[in-house]
């Protein structure tokens, strides 16, 4: 059970509220413009992001984290290697589709946040692809299971989330549906189902 700033003790039901402000946070990041005030593909505007959509309900929000996370088999970038790590993944090139994507399967594994990264991190991802390609991905349109496998698979061939990522971008890249509605297939991908973003 994750510390919170809410004081909530029941999992399920800090589930419940984190969808529903972050969700909230998340429709007014788009409506303010706020995305648009972020210098794209770096680490600070990552933990920009992570911090306006989680900064009223967990303390460690935008840090870097201070603890190993293994997930499954996999174990993300160590601690003591992270801020090291970080500072390359800025240094990479984001000019090409394909760069981007490489920028974003290194920024997964850098996994720089205790939690919340994934989310925290398509945003980021649209946001690169908003600048340098005018495109975004239509989050709604990739299958929850085709994606997690093509992230699980990545660290060792991108081949798979490139053609799966490619596949659904789309140039309506100011469009609320689709920012709206990738949101929640985003979240949905967490496990998080219960709110609907236009409706809050």
């Amino acid at each position: 059970m994750l510390e919170n700033k809410l004081g909530i003790i029941n999992a399920a039901e800090l589930a419940r509220v984190e969808e529903k402000i972050s969700k909230k946070k998340a429709l007014e990041m788009f409506e303010t413009g706020f995305l648009n005030s972020l210098e794209v593909g770096t680490y600070k505007a990552l933990s920009k992001i992570h911090d306006y959509l989680f900064g009223e309900i967990y303390e460690f929000v935008g840090k870097i984290r201070d603890v190993n996370i293994i997930k499954g088999n996999f174990r993300f970038a160590p601690v003591i290697y992270l801020g090291f790590a970080l500072q390359n993944i800025e240094k990479m090139p984001q000019s090409t589709f394909d760069e981007i994507i490489e920028k974003y399967v290194e920024m997964n594994i850098a996994h720089p946040f205790r939690e919340s990264n994934g989310r925290s991190m398509r945003i980021w991802l649209d946001n690169i692809l908003k600048k340098k390609l005018k495109q975004v991905v239509d989050w709604s349109r990739i299958n929850k299971e085709d994606y997690l496998l093509a992230m699980e698979r990545s660290p060792i061939k991108d081949v798979e989330i490139k053609v799966l990522l490619k596949a659904a971008l789309t140039n309506k890249i100011n469009d609320r549906d689709v920012y709206f509605n990738g949101i929640d297939a985003s979240y949905h991908y967490e496990g998080y189902y219960v709110y609907k973003t236009e409706e809050l």
